[in-house]
């Protein structure tokens, strides 16, 4: 159970939220920047149709995640909130997971952009579906931008702060590799939402996954809108965690 509600929670803090047109960025490589300055409402579902020693066993998540650029003394900074709504598990159980928030204050370079910040676990979810814990701890990455796209790495730590004694303890780094290929037409293609998720608690990598997704920027009236649809196989194998995750977002997009 423990590694079940744990990828549910850390799967709303690993996500990328791409969010501003700015720095140069065509709208549709901004659309995959996760600095970049752009007011964004993500709206997402993600099926896992296997989990790893489980047999006839599938899952499915929704997941909202609203991302507003801000500036505050002079910097540059991104706001991030993550909602995950879990609507069925192997566990039968549904409902509202941990919300997570995310600021990131961040650094135009002639490369691109880094940023510094920090990741915040919230212990708001339904009472099957909630680590019961409070954490807290820093963020830093990068984005570096070239005539084919953008690629980078991104590294968030959650510290407990406390909560409920008879939880265990939420202590996590993640790191989240970020490529992608700009292509015609607003199509592009590049990493999912992978992230490696290494738990203090159990000394070991407890999230391996390696996966793509196929984004196309298309406009409603007005209104720019990311359609993408993605897979990802996670490698760790110790345990119930997801195996094959098929992922579909609608990124609305305010420039």
């Amino acid at each position: 159970m423990r590694s079940l509600i744990s990828t549910v929670v850390l799967a709303g803090v690993l996500g990328t939220a791409a969010t501003a047109q700015d720095g140069g960025q065509d709208l549709n490589q901004a659309a995959s920047d996760p600095t970049a300055s752009l007011t964004a409402y993500v709206f997402q579902d993600f099926y896992t149709s296997r989990y790893h020693g489980l047999d006839d066993a599938d899952g499915n998540r929704l997941q909202f995640r609203l991302a507003i650029p801000y500036t505050l003394g002079g910097t540059n900074n991104i706001f991030r909130l993550t909602l995950p709504y879990v609507t069925s598990s192997p566990g039968d159980t549904e409902g509202w997971s941990d919300a997570t928030v995310f600021n990131l204050t961040t650094f135009d370079r002639s490369w691109g952009r880094f940023g510094l910040g920090a990741v915040a676990l919230l212990p708001v979810g339904d009472d099957d579906l909630t680590t019961d814990r409070w954490g807290l701890g820093p963020a830093a990455g990068f984005i570096a931008q070239a005539n084919w796209g953008i690629w980078g790495l991104f590294n968030q730590n959650i510290i407990d702060m406390g909560g409920d004694g008879d939880r265990d303890p939420v202590n996590v780094s993640v790191l989240q590799p970020i490529f992608s290929v700009t292509l015609n037409d607003g199509w592009s293609i590049g990493s999912s939402d992978m992230s490696f998720t290494y738990d203090w608690e159990q000394d070991e990598f407890v999230s391996i996954p390696v996966g793509l997704q196929l984004s196309k920027l298309v406009t409603f009236g007005s209104t720019p809108v990311q359609l993408g649809l993605s897979y990802e196989y996670n490698f760790y194998d110790d345990g119930n965690g997801p195996e094959d995750v098929w992922g579909f977002t609608v990124k609305v997009l305010s420039p």
